[in-house]
């Protein structure tokens, strides 16, 4: 932030009340992601409410990590317990104060502010620019496409003093969105990239968005714009006097007249002014798109006053927005470009036009969906057809409702599916053969998938790991207990091999209580990665006291020992830590017995400063209902040492003794918490509700290379692996030091390959494994199913008598883990 604020200040910005205890800290920064609190000390926290969630439910653990200021709505009733420990402001909204904040912000900074919008480009204007003036300046910019009504607020308070320049880009889907931007942006120099058809279905029409995105402009001294766009420079020129205005075009009569010179992957841009002086620069790209914002940065750079030569320095290192347009291998030779987070006409020219570059010449086919907020359908694909027959194109596939009026115009080259689903149901990737393919469509439409499927295979071992699936089994978990019942969630063994930090992070914004894991080790890891929950350790020992304390981790205490031994350190350290009582009814692993709870009521007395966060037992066989009648007897005799223990004790730790079987088998015992492990991977062991749980891991590698063999001809080490009567093999890049068991070695296991069963042949090797295809159309590069939603993980560990668990954790950590989330 630009500048520190006292509460007194923020109070008259944001016209709130302050209440609470009040602290003399200034504030330097601002978040509103609880997850993102670097400096809690200097943050104030502003609880924005969602459609689905109210970030003041954050307040009670934000204050126990130390921070101490709160923006909240004054409709929302603090609690009498946090008066005490946290300021206060309340506002009627608390977005809007956010943005009076932003405003007040930016007023301090006294540089060159440059406001960027439009249709399309304003993100790859606002980085190029930032590229070519950062050889000059310092520049400020917005992250990503922070362009909201959220995001602009975030892009102001990450303005720092020592910044020369600030670059922010303002973006609006409806009528009145500008005004705030605006007010919070209060840009001295204006671009204005272009106008499109997105979003039209906020707006009565192209003049009614183009003059709502003007409104950003109203108080700057300069706009920079493109004349060849008519409709743009009407308006601009009704609206804004001429001296505020800098305009460029292809035809004389602008402040710039543009020419472009194409050649080899490069292209001269040559800019002539009024007074007939002209200035050329190189730049590597040749598409019309990147000229058009090539040109509004270079004018922006120099009405800025940066140097001719630093610009074209800033041009030769220009690096393309990882955005769109991404040109790819292919099956068949093909060659993909993905465009499948575009989603108007505008957009769909400028994928026409890079299409249409393209060497060597190829048959092209279009694979587009629905265009969505695009405005009157009619007039929308007529104008698409006119574009798509500009561009000879030799096939059209099209998907959704809509985009099927292009049969009308199109009746002998178009082709049309309802849904992704049904395209990729009838998507044959054998029947492209050395073609161009453009695949753009809507984000709903998932094109990344029809991408998946057409695009060369690169040979690897993959863990996907579907987050969609993770949260939908944690939500049905948390179904089975009532509201008020904690969640522990345990992400031990690198959360059974599915990646322990990103699946952490899942379960911290879906909720859970608690997470639990095996060593200090992994708690410590957790913690850098910026988790917050409270982390149990379940296997702490004497030499990781100091990582307890440093990374406020709570061990769990199983013996008098252990807890003498660290209630030592808490007092030689003069520290309090919250510690969880394991207590053994049955599993005799880890854990005080009955006859332990005498000295364990002295020790409890003894050292005060550990305190008792939980107590809780292991269920020895919750799995199966062949031991329903320990399984109650070990509960009784929980709850009997639990009272022991609570008489010595002036609180109410939580109690808890539920696994995932138990949740589902004994319900009545969910107590204060349960703790759930198996169960949100998608392996539900009871067998009562198989098929209420989503599978969430899928592993998957490819096809190395297939090979055909004569009669007799033996595979793999110690020629363990026989085809009497020939036949084809497979060799797959996944092998035991991936994780995939060696027992499942001369046909005890099998993978998918074409949805089809091909059987492990020979026996598994370190790196690879051989599998019989003679009945399988197989090739070089097809993907191998090892499990997912058609092996389950259960059928595979029955197979070689082990269980789901094993075969989770034993993946490697150099199989590369990857995450979906819709």
């Amino acid at each position: 932030m630009l500048s520190p604020l006292s509460v007194a200040q923020l109070v008259e910005i944001t016209g709130g009340k302050a209440t609470g205890k009040g602290y003399p800290a200034l504030i330097a920064q601002i978040s509103i992601d609880s997850r993102q609190i670097i400096h809690p000390e200097q943050t104030l926290f502003v609880a924005l409410r969602g459609a689905k969630a109210d970030g003041a439910d954050f307040i009670p653990a934000l204050i126990q990590e130390g921070i101490r200021f709160f923006l909240v709505h004054e409709t929302w009733e603090i609690p009498s317990g946090l008066l005490e420990r946290a300021s206060f402001i309340a506002v009627k909204n608390t977005r809007d104060a956010l943005q009076a904040i932003a405003a007040f912000q930016r007023k301090q900074f006294g540089k060159p502010v440059v406001g960027i919008t439009g249709s399309n480009g304003k993100t790859i204007v606002k980085e190029w620019l930032g590229q070519v003036l950062s050889q000059s300046y310092t520049v400020a910019k917005s992250p990503k496409s922070y362009n909201s009504q959220v995001g602009v607020p975030l892009s102001i308070f990450g303005i720092q003093p020592y910044h020369q320049v600030a670059l922010l880009e303002a973006g609006v889907s409806r009528s009145g969105e500008m005004a705030p931007l605006s007010w919070m942006i209060q840009p001295e120099l204006g671009i204005f990239t272009n106008i499109g058809s997105a979003h039209e279905e906020g707006f009565e029409g192209l003049e009614s968005k183009i003059r709502e995105k003007l409104q950003l402009f109203s108080e700057c001294k300069l706009l920079i714009y493109c004349k060849d766009q008519a409709l743009v420079s009407r308006e601009i020129e009704e609206r804004f006097d001429p001296s505020r205005l800098i305009s460029w075009s292809a035809n004389p009569g602008s402040d710039f007249t543009v020419s472009v010179k194409k050649k080899e992957g490069q292209t001269k841009i040559i800019l002539m002014k009024l007074d007939l002086s002209t200035m050329t620069f190189q730049v590597p790209f040749t598409d019309s798109a990147s000229i058009e914002n090539i040109t509004h940065v270079i004018i922006a750079a120099l009405t800025l006053g940066q140097d001719i030569p630093a610009i074209q320095e800033g041009l030769n290192h220009l690096k393309s927005v990882d955005m769109r347009l991404t040109l790819k291998p292919g099956v068949n030779d093909s060659l993909l470009i993905d465009d499948t987070y575009n989603n108007d006409l505008a957009g769909l020219k400028v994928a026409l036009e890079f299409l249409s570059q393209q060497r060597p010449k190829r048959s092209k086919i279009l694979i587009l969906s629905d265009l969505l907020q695009q405005g009157i359908p009619e007039k929308i694909y007529s104008e698409v057809a006119e574009l798509i027959q500009s561009y000879s194109l030799d096939r059209i596939i099209g998907v959704g409702k809509e985009v099927a009026r292009l049969k009308d115009f199109f009746p002998d080259r178009f082709e049309n599916y309802p849904s992704t689903e049904d395209l990729l149901l009838h998507l044959d990737p054998e029947k492209f053969q050395n073609e161009l393919i453009l695949i753009t469509g809507a984000r709903p439409f998932e094109f990344e998938r029809v991408v998946n499927r057409l695009q060369q295979r690169i040979h690897g071992t993959t863990l996907e790991i579907n987050l969609n699936a993770l949260t939908h089994n944690f939500n049905f978990f948390k179904r089975q207990v009532k509201p008020e019942t904690k969640m522990m969630v345990m992400v031990k063994a690198f959360a059974y091999g599915g990646g322990a930090a990103e699946i952490a992070n899942h379960l911290q914004t879906m909720g859970a209580d608690y997470l639990a894991v095996a060593f200090s080790d992994e708690g410590v890891s957790l913690r850098k990665q910026g988790i917050r929950l409270p982390i149990m350790v379940l296997n702490p020992v004497e030499e990781s006291f100091d990582l307890l304390r440093e990374y406020d981790l709570e061990p769990v205490v199983f013996s008098p020992d252990f807890f003498r031994k660290l209630g030592k350190y808490v007092q030689n350290h003069q520290i309090q830590l919250s510690i969880h009582l394991d207590m053994d009814t049955g599993m005799h692993r880890l854990g005080f017995e009955k006859h332990h709870l005498p000295e364990l009521k002295d020790l409890i007395r003894s050292f005060p400063e550990l305190k008792i966060a939980s107590l809780y037992t292991h269920l020895v066989g919750a799995d199966e209902a062949e031991h329903e009648e320990f399984s109650l007897s070990q509960l009784r005799q929980f709850m009997e040492m639990k009272a022991e223990v609570e008489t010595v004790l002036d609180y109410k730790p939580l109690i808890h003794a539920l696994n995932s079987a138990g949740i589902i088998r004994y319900p009545e015992f969910q107590m204060d918490m349960v703790r759930l492990g198996i169960g949100l991977y998608g392996v539900e062991v009871t067998g009562k509700h198989d098929a209420a749980l989503k599978p969430v891991s899928t592993l998957k590698t490819t096809i190395s290379q297939v090979k055909t063999l004569p009669p007799g001809a033996t595979v793999g080490y110690s020629r363990k692996g026989k085809l009497p009567n020939g036949g084809k093999i497979a060799t797959l890049a996944i092998g035991y030091a991936d994780g995939y068991d060696r027992r499942f070695s001369q046909g005890k296991g099998y993978v998918l390959i074409q949805s089809k069963k091909a059987p492990i042949i020979g026996n598994v090797c370190m790196d690879m494994v051989m599998v019989d295809v003679s009945e399988i159309d197989a090739k070089a590069g097809d993907e191998a199913i090892i499990y997912g939603e058609q092996i389950s993980l259960k059928e595979l560990a029955d197979r070689i008598g082990t269980i789901p668990y094993e075969l989770l954790t034993n993946i490697s950590t150099r199989v590369k883990r990857v995450y979906y989330l819709d």
